[in-house]
């Protein structure tokens, strides 16, 4: 409980210094575009490679292999519901909440809690559950923002940085690569910024959002299913199915995390509707506040 509640206020504070420095002048629509830019195209691609970087051995791979085949089914899964839900929307809040729901928070607010309630080898079973996660928010779930024809968008993800990124990562992680100290240092020291830098922008677009957007009905719906829904059915399922609890543990516990920051980068690069997605993460914030400790109590 502890430890959510720092990552959770941690997010808090740091959108709160985003709004003051949207209200100061120090950000605005011009450079926040470019705050933007060095996110997605330098930030963000340091902290996946730096994420990939796990110690492993033939035996922990082989321990790992259900942890990673329950990943990547829950994340089709998320991407198939995705298309079903939100058909009433408008295109570009479509867009936002089809986005988060492939792609939740897990990295950040997910790992520490997952190690707070199951130890070590939970934060294990959660980084390698992760890399489905990882490799979907780069592909189907930047497809999302993109609205090019099949081949250009199939060019432009594969030479995305953050593409790039996912495949060095499993280059490095799979070859066990050890790379030079000072190399590793530069990628901890970018990529830790994510996080911090992120919702700084995201209280900066918020900052200039009206109380009747927050309070928008379908962020609530989304809410509901990121939240609720997803974890619940993760959970019946995974246990019908006879899953190790320790990994439905780890697995559904990911599951129940809000909305992921990159939401709010991707709608504000590409056009998207970043006051919306802003929103969307706020709004699932706050609510995972109460919703993730009786997650936590279901799975225990």
């Amino acid at each position: 409980m502890r430890s959510m509640l720092d990552m959770q206020g941690t997010l808090f504070l740091l959108i709160l210094v985003g709004i003051y420095a949207q209200k100061k002048g120090i950000i605005t629509s011009h450079n926040r575009k470019k705050m933007t830019d060095l996110i997605i195209e330098i930030i963000l691609p340091c902290n996946i490679v730096n994420s990939f970087l796990i110690d492993w051995s033939y035996n922990i791979l082989i321990n790992c292999i259900t942890v990673l085949a329950v990943a990547f089914i829950t994340q089709v899964i998320y991407v198939i519901v995705s298309r079903m839900l939100f058909q009433k929307s408008s295109k570009d809040k479509q867009a936002v909440l089809r986005y988060a729901i492939i792609c939740s928070n897990a990295g950040f607010l997910g790992n520490p809690i997952v190690e707070s309630v199951f130890g070590s080898q939970g934060l294990l079973f959660a980084s390698v559950a992760l890399i489905p996660l990882r490799f979907a928010m780069w592909s189907s779930g930047l497809k999302l923002f993109t609205n090019k024809d099949g081949k250009s968008t199939a060019k432009k993800l594969m030479t995305h940085p953050c593409i790039i990124a996912v495949f060095v990562g499993f280059v490095l992680m799979f070859t066990q690569l050890k790379l030079p100290g000072f190399m590793l240092k530069t990628l901890s020291g970018i990529g830790s910024c994510n996080t911090a830098v992120s919702m700084i922008v995201i209280g900066s677009i918020l900052a200039e959002i009206h109380v009747k957007e927050i309070l928008d009905k379908e962020l609530f719906y989304y809410s509901a299913i990121r939240l609720i829904i997803i974890p619940a059915a993760i959970l019946v399922i995974l246990k019908l199915s006879g899953i190790d609890s320790l990994v439905t543990g780890v697995i559904v516990l990911l599951s129940a995390m809000p909305a992921g920051s990159t939401t709010v980068m991707l709608a504000d690069k590409y056009g998207g509707n970043s006051v919306f997605a802003s929103s969307c993460v706020f709004i699932s914030t706050v609510l995972s506040l109460i919703t993730i400790p009786f997650v936590s109590f279901a799975i225990t």
